[in-house]
């Protein structure tokens, strides 16, 4: 597979592009990203779906310089998809000549099955594991619907629901009970009811998140994987209804550009909302692009990532950490002293894993600067490790990371984040464990030169070396208020 792929996507309301780099077989990051409000099916719908002149020549001139973007990152590879505006349109072959000709670009226009498979393909891949799922992508012509169960992707559906082809048909005519009963009439089309979790895909949904995490007051400004209750998405949705005024949208912390178009699409939600009650809901950063992307990288594994593997990991460890030899030693030591004293501190196993990941990925920071390593890999990890993680498991290893070699985490830190960290005491725990760890291998072995073992209250530190510099630096070594004797034994 080409090292940088450009894929396009052609929405009824926007068009999109983005630029991914690979970084080794299956560990990529998104080098450049693009959107024009082209809205290629404005004014379609009340002319039998058929394209006009106006909105054609927009996306043209969009797709000639997206063309100009991916031949200045040089890519190897253009894929691009349209979906339900072109797939509507009686005169699409007409657009899809032109920019042939023209811009020697196709265009591939897909099914909306396929199209529910993309988005929900990039939800099983790149979001935190989900079980008895719906994932829907609300757009302007079509609505999508998916059942996802850990990585497979089933049931895949597309209704004639769409913000714009809402707004043109019903509500541009104020004629909303006409638009509910259309939409419930094509709900009914949904395969089954018994789902736990939805997965919100596409502008409509993110906007909602986006505005709901801001009247949260939310510690993160991270979408991605963002999730929150049933009843908060179905309370917000009937304040948007309830929108009278632009300004009361504003107050509501949606943007102008969507005045227009959230009404329809939040319509489309609140109906499925009473037809099924989800425990949870899920915010998806990614979608058809993304999803076009994987099916292209994994199409010789079935559409999935090896097992146990996580692209955003692999990617930071490949760009960002150059001592790997150092890094895996980190990872076992600090679980060694982790399985050791975990009953000790009564920390949960689950805190295990996200311990390995913060000593795998304590360097990555140092490639910027050394003397503020903690403060680069924080933010780093903050940002880049997004794809499979909750938002709970990537601040807790951030933090870990933020205080690895150093202080116990700080008050306002842990304060910051309570609703997202451990106890504080775990945190603590946690980051304390690290920081040993790093202590014991100050010296940096060629190959770990000790073995630990942990009893009455004591951990043990037995090595034929002397380990002069790893008992200097324990003593700089900020300790617990539950801590324990360390006795060195040569």
């Amino acid at each position: 597979m080409a090292k940088r792929v450009g894929v396009i996507d052609i929405g009824s309301n926007s068009i999109r592009i983005a630029v991914y780099e690979r970084t080794s077989r299956y560990a990529f990051h998104l080098l450049h990203e693009e959107k024009s409000k082209v809205r290629i099916s404005e004014n379609a719908y009340k002319f039998d779906g058929e394209l006009q002149k106006v909105p054609m020549q927009r996306t043209f001139d969009a797709l000639h310089d997206f063309i100009k973007i991916t031949q200045s990152f040089k890519t190897r590879k253009l894929l691009c998809v349209a979906t339900s505006a072109l797939r509507d349109a009686p005169n699409s072959k007409d657009f899809l000549k032109k920019v042939k000709e023209k811009l020697g670009l196709n265009i591939k226009i897909i099914s909306g099955e396929k199209e529910a498979y993309y988005g929900a393909l990039a939800c099983a891949a790149l979001l935190p594991k989900q079980t008895d799922a719906l994932s829907i992508d609300i757009g302007g012509g079509s609505t999508e619907f998916s059942t996802i169960n850990d990585d497979s992707v089933t049931d895949t559906l597309s209704l004639d629901l769409g913000t714009i082809r809402l707004k043109e048909l019903y509500f541009d005519a104020e004629d909303i009970d006409g638009a509910i009963k259309y939409i419930d009439k094509e709900l009914q089309k949904l395969h089954s009811i018994n789902y736990k979790t939805l997965i919100g895909i596409g502008g409509t949904f993110r906007a909602l998140s986006s505005a709901i995490m801001k009247e949260e007051c939310y510690q993160l400004s991270k979408i991605h994987a963002y999730t929150y209750s049933y009843n908060t998405l179905s309370s917000f949705t009937d304040k948007i209804l309830n929108a009278t005024t632009d300004s009361d949208l504003q107050k509501l912390h949606i943007k102008p550009n969507r005045y227009d178009v959230i009404k329809p699409g939040t319509l489309i939600l609140q109906r499925l909302l009473k037809k099924i009650a989800f425990k949870n809901v899920v915010t998806s950063g990614v979608g058809v692009r993304e999803g076009l992307f994987l099916a292209d990288l994994l199409r010789n594994s079935q559409h999935k990532f090896p097992h146990n593997y996580n692209t955003c990991v692999k990617y930071l460890l490949d760009t960002q950490v150059s001592e790997t030899t150092f890094s895996t030693q980190v990872n076992l030591v600090s679980k060694k002293l982790f399985d050791l004293t975990a009953q000790y501190f009564g920390i949960d196993k689950k805190y295990r894993y996200e311990l390995g990941l913060g000593a795998k990925l304590y360097p990555a920071g140092s490639k910027t600067h050394f003397y503020s390593q903690n403060k680069h890999a924080y933010y780093l990890i903050q940002n880049a490790l997004e794809y499979g993680f909750t938002h709970e498991s990537n601040t807790l290893i951030a933090t870990l990371c933020k205080y690895a070699n150093s202080k116990l985490p700080t008050k306002s830190h842990l304060q910051k984040y309570s609703d997202l960290l451990p106890h504080e005491e775990t945190t603590k725990t946690l980051s304390y464990i690290l920081s040993l760890s790093l202590v014991l291998l100050s010296h940096r072995p060629k190959n770990i030169d000790f073995t630990l073992s942990f009893k009455d209250k004591t951990l043990e530190i037995s090595s034929k070396k002397n380990l002069y510099l790893v008992q200097e630096n324990l003593k700089k070594l900020e300790s617990l208020e539950k801590s324990f004797k360390i006795i060195f034994n040569s």
